[in-house]
């Protein structure tokens, strides 16, 4: 057993434990000595449990900051240093391997091949090539085309274990009592809720092999509801991917989403309403030269509002998704084309009025500007963002997040909640794509 090769693994509480039980947890031949945390607060310090590890990993496995990776190489004896997250522009992956490198580590990624389960049941998948494309609005639209078609349809979402691993091994989630339950914070909420709300039951967790064994059990289809730019979990039967004209040129520039946009069966140019005709016809020029097999689908998201009277005329605070804003590097999202599609009077800056964990974003992240970034991986920082919101001097406050902040926010203002929803735009469209599955699904 000395001879096993010695594995430090780079991730942020999702793919570096998918990567771990589909290809290292059983081997003999390796010995993953850490993991390596990144990107969301407060989970370095904790251990991978034994309950999940298996048998070679008695003690599981101890969780670390990523900025100890030289140290732990040296201390630990380390070989071989694994990436394993996500959203990383190219540059910043080049630099985590020379690190490695100088170090004394090898460095490495394991790839589609190596980590993708295959199911027993038709998969369709959505990915992106950076977070805030709008997955999640093109997973429901596709959700709703298969339901129509009376097909059993479960969604499995990509990984956000925050809290109790070994509670959190097999999340299913079919009202909004079942979230209450696991506890969710904002940003699971932000991906479970709405499938919840359209009758679609949501899978989650961190055991993806025991996961989908239970999924199949319930349903005709099974879509893969992809987090950050991540690639799929599962062999899939339909891959699309959805890319941003307003970040023209991330389809190249970040991983793994270029690794998403080359290997994607449709490639859903969303957002073309909103972004430039120029960068539309720029990014169908990139997807035929670098995928020439895929379709490409040019698509709308579409924005409402359910208090439109309250925006009109006022001064507004809005408080746009978290990671859109901070590692998707977002400067507006739907809470912000709401404001202006609406007729508020002015976005006011919420700097001023930030607390704590709040407050220190915008100077990690200062593109984000005159937006709130609904973060709340736990509870404090969940009170640290109802106060910001609650010293804000505005007449109004949109709520452009996925789910309703105000089922976990006491929020004593006016407020306006935001919806957007794909719309297919010319030829092929998405459904069409979509019911060629479904006809053969049939057949």
């Amino acid at each position: 057993m000395s001879d096993r090769e010695k594995i430090l693994i780079l991730g942020a509480a999702g793919r570096d434990f998918h990567n771990f039980n589909t290809v290292f947890r059983d081997d003999p031949r390796y010995d993953v000595v850490g993991f390596t945390a990144t990107q969301i607060p407060n989970i370095d310090g904790r251990r991978f449990p034994a309950e999940l590890a298996g048998d070679l990993y008695p003690d599981g496995i101890p969780i670390f900051n990523e900025d100890d990776m030289e140290r732990l190489v040296r201390a630990l004896r380390v070989e071989t240093v694994v990436l394993a997250y996500s959203d990383l522009n190219h540059l910043t992956v080049g630099h985590l391997s020379a690190r490695a490198l100088a170090a004394g580590a090898d460095f490495r990624v394991l790839g589609p091949v190596k980590t993708m389960i295959s199911s027993s049941k038709p998969l369709v998948s959505i990915t992106a090539v950076r977070t805030g494309c709008g997955k999640s609005q093109t997973t429901r639209y596709v959700s709703r085309l298969l339901r129509e078609a009376g097909l059993r349809t479960v969604a499995i979402r990509h990984p956000m274990p925050y809290g109790d691993l070994v509670e959190q091994r097999v999340q299913r989630m079919a009202t909004l009592e079942d979230i209450d339950n696991y506890n969710c914070t904002i940003e699971e909420r932000e991906e479970y809720e709405l499938h919840v709300e359209n009758d679609t039951v949501v899978y989650a967790g961190v055991d993806y092999g025991a996961i989908l064994v239970e999924a199949e059990q319930e349903a005709d289809v099974i879509l893969w509801d992809g987090g950050n730019n991540d690639w799929p979990f599962y062999q899939s039967d339909l891959w699309i991917v959805v890319a941003d004209p307003l970040r023209l040129g991330h389809e190249q520039g970040y991983f793994p989403g270029e690794t998403n946009f080359r290997s994607g069966d449709v490639l859903v140019i969303n957002k073309a309403n909103t972004a430039k005709e120029s960068a539309v016809q720029e990014l169908q020029e990139t997807a035929e030269r670098l995928n020439p097999g895929a379709q490409v689908v040019v698509a709308a998201s579409e924005v409402s509002l359910d208090n439109h009277e309250a925006v009109a005329g006022k001064r507004v605070l809005v408080i746009e998704d978290g990671p859109t804003l901070t590692h998707g590097e977002m400067s507006f999202g739907a809470g912000t084309v709401a404001a202006k599609k609406f007729g508020a009077s002015e976005i006011i800056d919420p700097r001023p009025f930030a607390v704590g964990s709040i407050a220190d974003l915008y100077t990690k992240y200062p593109h984000i500007g005159d937006l709130v970034p609904a973060m709340g991986y736990y509870p404090e920082q969940l009170k640290e963002l109802e106060e910001t919101i609650g010293r804000s001097e505005c007449d109004a406050v949109i709520i452009g997040t996925p789910f309703n902040l105000r089922r976990l926010l006491d929020v004593d203002k006016p407020c306006a909640k935001v919806s957007y929803d794909l719309v297919d735009m010319g030829e092929p469209t998405l459904a069409s794509i979509v019911d060629e599955l479904i006809q053969a699904h049939k057949d």
